[in-house]
């Protein structure tokens, strides 16, 4: 069975910033500096074990994809590609993510103002946009939403936030 912790309470983020709407699914404004970013790398690296990176099958080139390494997904998840890879988040040179979220979290995250909908979500496509992360805090907010993708596409709760930096 799933590990299921509930999806967590999220501080307000403000305003949206501009994305695509076709696919690619491209967030163009409030992106990641840098720094940032590869923080965000560093610690999906140190905290989500049992997982590798590689391209990504279903985004960007530039994307970095997290994959499933000899861990099965948790019964149930829906990861992406739908019917494959064990794809469960991808990272584009901007700091947004795309992640596959427990269906159950979807109107939570949603409401938080944190992230959107992908384009081919109304198409059964289990894929949310994490909006990337500009600063600390929200960096820190970026690690709680990927650690609830995480839970679900494992059905286990990731490393101490203490490995990463």
């Amino acid at each position: 069975m799933a590990l299921k912790r509930g999806f967590p309470a999220l501080p307000a983020r403000g305003d949206r910033p501009r994305t695509g709407p076709e696919v690619p699914h491209l967030q163009f404004t409030q992106t990641s500096p840098r720094q940032i970013r590869d923080a965000l790398l560093r610690w999906m690296d140190a905290a989500l074990t049992g997982t590798v990176w590689g391209r990504s099958k279903v985004s960007a080139p530039s994307s970095r994809a997290l994959f499933l390494d000899g861990v099965a997904p948790a019964q149930g998840a829906v990861l992406m590609p739908p019917h494959g890879d064990e794809e469960f988040a991808h990272v584009h040179v901007d700091g947004s993510l795309h992640l596959a979220l427990d269906p159950s979290d979807h109107a939570a995250f949603l409401s938080s103002g944190w992230g959107e909908k992908h384009p081919l979500h109304e198409c059964g496509i289990n894929v949310v946009m994490l909006y990337a992360p500009r600063d600390q805090a929200e960096l820190d907010v970026a690690k709680k939403i990927t650690s609830a993708s995480y839970s679900y596409a494992t059905g286990r709760a990731p490393a101490s936030d203490t490995a990463a930096a």
